[in-house]
């Protein structure tokens, strides 16, 4: 289980990570943070989508690494089946957190129970003096873009609420056994209101750069298809026949 607290130098002064750090901490993970600056490069390869938060109306977007809990396709035992991978991957084990001393504030935090993480490993992330090391330095900066990412994304995912442009999905999938399944719980971007966009919003939107995320995402959807393939030159028995995103329809809901 993770251990995930804010560095701290006069706790972490001889805490060191590894150089060699690989991609096994999400080998369960079917889901994965993405922010809208990543769309496009994360469109390449996975099904980007949104996801809202149980409890909640705060929405965020996910990249899909496998079609059930605990399953990603993407990784094997040294090796991962994408070019890009996603910023809240790649930067474990650190991570923004709150800052428990300042309110509101988020700040580096370090995973210590992370097999990458110890005292024997190659990079320190403090000099005998107690400075950052060029290393601690990267990554601190590393984080402050992901943090810059992240806000752009809330903001993008606000501009598809507030502009009514969500559309629920359905995520159904045929099973070679004959038996089917249904993912729920998945939003897009509803392609026919992006088209029915004013021109006065168009013009808004070509001019903040919008419609790049928008466009990134819609096309990711064929991506699916990729999970597919690669569940079924997997080791599963569940191999798949077909698979398909469709809108919920209002009597679907009901």
């Amino acid at each position: 289980m993770a251990n995930i607290t804010p560095i701290r130098k006069e706790k972490h002064q001889n805490i060191k990570v590894a150089a060699q750090r690989d991609l096994s901490h999400v080998a369960n993970q079917h889901i994965a943070p993405i922010t809208a600056p990543e769309y496009s490069q994360a469109a390449t390869s996975y099904p980007v989508i949104i996801v809202k938060d149980q409890g909640s109306e705060r929405y965020r977007s996910v990249v899909m690494l496998g079609l059930e809990a605990g399953e990603n396709l993407y990784h094997k035992e040294g090796s991962w089946n994408a070019v890009y991978i996603p910023q809240s991957i790649s930067m474990a084990p650190f991570s923004l957190g709150v800052d428990p001393d300042k309110e509101k504030t988020l700040t580096a935090c370090i995973d210590l129970d992370s097999k990458f993480v110890g005292e024997d490993k190659e990079h320190a992330l403090f000099d005998e003096e107690g400075n950052d090391t060029e290393f601690s330095k990267n990554v601190q900066d590393s984080l402050g873009r992901l943090y810059d990412n992240e806000v752009m994304n809330e903001k993008f995912i606000k501009e598809l609420v507030d502009n009514d442009l969500l559309l629920e999905l359905e995520l159904h999938i045929n099973l070679a056994s004959g038996e089917t399944k249904k993912l729920i719980g998945l939003y897009g971007i509803d392609e026919k209101k992006v088209q029915a966009l004013s021109d006065e919003q168009v013009l808004d939107f070509h001019k903040r750069g919008l419609f790049i995320p928008i466009h990134a995402m819609l096309g990711s959807a064929g991506q699916i298809n990729r999970l597919a393939q690669l569940r079924n030159l997997s080791e599963s028995t569940a191999k798949v026949n077909a698979i398909r995103f469709s809108p919920v329809t209002v009597d679907e809901e009901k």
